[in-house]
């Protein structure tokens, strides 16, 4: 790849730098400049929900300010100093997922284990889409004894994990699969939809939801309706006066809630397993999901990984596999679905108290990890754990176009960060 910069005057052609800055800048730096404001993007996205539910950080905040700094015309060409800045940006990811977890803890209670239905009940309904669990409590409020179901979507599945958010009665199932498939999903549900939060696609000319689509906060859609604060009275108008659901079983349920601190609950079990040799391996198989082609990759992995392995999932990933029985291990279940994107968290804080039971390091316990990556949070994510020395990574279904070949050389070199090949070969390279 080459750079593209065009953010002074001294643009070569007065279109763009692509091969070097007139600056002095090279690939290496602009790819890490890039990775670095991605990752501050992420950083963003889980402030700006904790500082909703009233939690903020002031070393968050400033970093936010120095590390944009950081990326202004002529102030740094240091290659040493921007890897650093990128790692940092890891390091306060962290931080900021961290806040965010205890906020949402805070407010809605620790999450439990729940089995989540995948059907439809009779009556009106609101799907929901996004991150927003404040949304969500505040839309299941205005909502409770109206007639109207409230259905999650995507990454708000795991709300129904919350004690706060699981009392409504109304709030009865999870509608559809991860974000890009939401344009026939949407199409299909008859009732009214609220996006949160990312994911959202542009309404075309094929779709015909646009009058009941209706979106929050920072969202937006040309064509849809805007809910600016939680007044949520035109949602519910419009929700009733659409038909109503028929009663539908679902084809299969879905379990979500593992928390880390439902996890450690279960903490003896899981050490006696691995102990006895039941439980040979974990493997964390997570992150966003896309529509470009490869991303089967991630169905077959988790089909093929043996059933002496438990397999912990994070963010909207989970959907090309979350629906397969996996079983248990000793009443362990094999697959373990850790909650949003931002729970990211709770997978690194297990993983910190195995490798304390085993008095080892996280990169010498038996776990790999195998990311799919779409956006800007899991560029931070994959930061946060680079930061945190996690080692070996496989990341697809493609490297980032914004990494240099020079700058992934880096990161192979000092980490072992690489891309994922096939499952039967990860899976030969990974178990040996």
């Amino acid at each position: 790849m080459s750079m593209f910069c065009y953010q002074c005057e001294q643009t070569a052609g007065g279109s763009g730098c692509t091969k070097i800055g007139v600056c002095g800048k090279n690939e290496d730096i602009a790819s890490l400049q890039d990775t670095l404001i991605f990752g501050l993007k992420g950083i963003a996205a889980y402030a700006h929900h904790a500082r909703e539910l009233g939690a903020r950080d002031e070393q968050v905040d400033a970093f936010m300010h120095d590390a944009l700094f950081f990326t202004l015309t002529n102030v740094n060409f240091s290659l040493e100093k921007h890897i650093a800045m990128v790692l940092k940006c890891g390091e306060i990811n962290l931080k900021v997922m961290e806040l965010l977890d205890k906020a949402h803890v805070d407010r809605f209670g620790s999450p439990v284990p729940t089995e989540v239905f995948t059907g439809f009940k009779a009556g009106h309904g609101i799907l929901v889409t996004g991150h927003d669990l404040l949304d969500l409590e505040e839309l299941l409020k205005q909502t409770e004894g109206t007639g109207i179901n409230i259905y999650t979507h995507g990454e708000m599945l795991p709300g129904h994990a919350y004690p706060e958010l699981k009392k409504y009665k109304h709030l009865v199932g999870n509608y559809g699969t991860a974000w890009q498939n939401q344009r026939k999903e949407f199409e299909a549900f008859p009732g009214a939809i609220l996006v949160t939060t990312n994911c959202v696609m542009p309404l075309t000319a094929n779709e015909t939801y646009g009058d009941r689509i209706y979106t929050r906060s920072v969202t937006g859609l040309q064509g849809g309706n805007h809910i600016a604060d939680r007044d949520f009275s035109e949602i519910i108008a419009k929700a009733k006066a659409l038909p109503q659901l028929a009663d539908k079983a679902g084809a299969y349920t879905l379990t979500t809630g593992f928390h880390h601190n439902a996890i450690l609950g279960l903490a003896d079990k899981i050490v006696d397993a691995v102990k006895a040799g039941k439980i040979k391996r974990f493997f964390l198989i997570g992150g966003c999901d896309g529509a470009k082609p490869g991303r089967n990759y991630y169905t077959e992995l988790a089909e093929k990984i043996p059933q002496d392995c438990v397999i912990l999932t994070v963010a909207c990933g989970k959907y090309r596999f979350n629906h397969l029985d996996f079983g248990t291990i000793d009443g362990i279940p094999r697959l373990i679905d850790l909650g949003q994107c931002n729970n990211a968290y709770s997978g690194i804080q297990v993983a910190v108290a195995l490798a304390k039971v085993f008095n080892c390091g996280v990169n010498d316990l038996p776990l790999s990890f195998v990311l799919s990556w779409f956006e800007q949070k899991a560029v931070a994510i994959l930061l946060t754990l680079l930061h945190l020395g996690v080692k070996d990574i496989r990341l697809g279904p493609t490297a980032p176009a914004f990494v240099t070949p020079g700058v992934f050389k880096v990161l192979n070199d000092n980490f072992g960060l690489q891309p994922i090949t096939t499952p039967d070969e990860d899976l030969k390279a990974i178990l040996g």
